[in-house]
């Protein structure tokens, strides 16, 4: 982070409602045009600490910068932030158009520059042929584009994501999804990106920050978490299918209390292996094939193996995992060096 400037600073931030701590000492520095994502499981905390970086809620203790400047009591307008929901949040007596504007006709800005900056954003987003539209004669794709550019024509400092894909089909979350990257590319944005689903944090993320129980668990690229977890907790979040977790002493390992492989990287056989296991079921994925084991040893495996392959349901096979994969954890599930 040294040699990237600051946009965004979190000092031992907390936040709690009543007696229950939600967020938990959280320290984290995000670069000027980064794309950081928080990722974790309901209830992790990642969506309330978005809210108090945008001003939504307030921060118990520590303190919340951007740009150098301590933000705890300024609230959402005067932060520099534009923020994009879940449900969209649009008026819907307003056209396209008026929605996009209506951030900066409340500011007061002159009209040819909103007209200009409208002009930009529907451009970028494939939205001109729906100025005039209503949200109702809008897709939910459509919409979520309309919240996008909403945030675009305000120029913020930080572009805040929560769950924006959550309410759109699988298709059109794809689509959508490669339209946000592409835009943080064209504008060279910071963006902090808030999701439950670990596929999105790794086709988007510069840096992904995994979120348990109100603290941070562990910061990196997706290739670093995905590669080097330093917990049983990263590892068995970050990797679709699930990380297999093994007890160190039926792989014959010493110096770990659990063993963690990930489905790519076992291999079956019908005659031989380290583990004998039973064939629970089978997905037939056409480019992969994913083998759901259950071993007496180790319980439940999971197995991804490339193409189509032909393995039956209650029939006996064996695995190996191959050593150069393996991780090792304590038995406290932190990662072992």
């Amino acid at each position: 982070m040294a040699d990237i400037a600051t946009r965004l600073r979190l000092n031992a931030v907390t936040k709690n409602f009543g007696s229950t701590e939600v967020i938990r000492g959280v320290d984290l520095e995000v670069g000027d045009g980064e794309f950081v994502v928080f990722v974790g499981p309901s209830g992790c905390g990642k969506s309330t600490l978005l809210r108090m970086i945008a001003g939504l809620e307030d921060a118990s203790s520590g303190s919340i910068e951007i740009d150098g400047k301590v933000v705890n009591n300024l609230p959402p307008a005067k932060r520099g932030i534009a923020m994009v929901f879940q449900t969209y949040a649009l008026y819907p007596h307003l056209t396209v158009r008026n929605n996009m504007a209506l951030a900066m006709k409340q500011a007061g800005e002159p009209a040819a520059d909103i007209e200009a900056r409208v002009a930009e954003a529907s451009r970028m987003l494939s939205l001109e042929p729906y100025l005039e539209r209503r949200p109702a004669e809008l897709s939910g794709g459509q919409r979520q584009r309309v919240a996008i550019g909403r945030a675009l024509t305000r120029k913020p400092k930080l572009f805040l994501f929560d769950e924006p894909l959550s309410n759109l089909d699988a298709a059109l979350r794809v689509n959508t999804r490669l339209e946000i990257a592409r835009l943080h590319r064209q504008l060279k944005a910071t963006m902090i990106y808030v999701t439950h689903d670990q596929v999105e944090a790794m086709t988007l993320a510069d840096r992904i920050v995994v979120l348990n129980a109100g603290r941070i668990e562990q910061v990196g690229s997706p290739m670093e978490l995905y590669n080097k977890p330093a917990s049983t907790f990263v590892a068995g979040f970050i990797g679709s299918p699930q990380m297999n977790f093994i007890p160190a002493e039926k792989l014959g390992v010493a110096d770990a209390a659990t063993i963690g492989i990930r489905p790519e990287h076992l291999t079956v056989s019908t005659t031989e292996g380290q583990l004998a296991t039973r064939v629970m079921h089978v997905e037939h994925l056409g480019a992969d094939t994913n083998l759901y084991l259950e071993s007496e040893a180790a319980g439940l495996i999971t197995v991804r193996l490339f193409g189509e392959q032909a393995f039956t349901p209650e029939t006996t096979v064996f695995v190996t995992p191959n050593p150069l994969y393996l991780h090792r954890f304590d038995a406290q599930g932190r990662a072992v060096a």
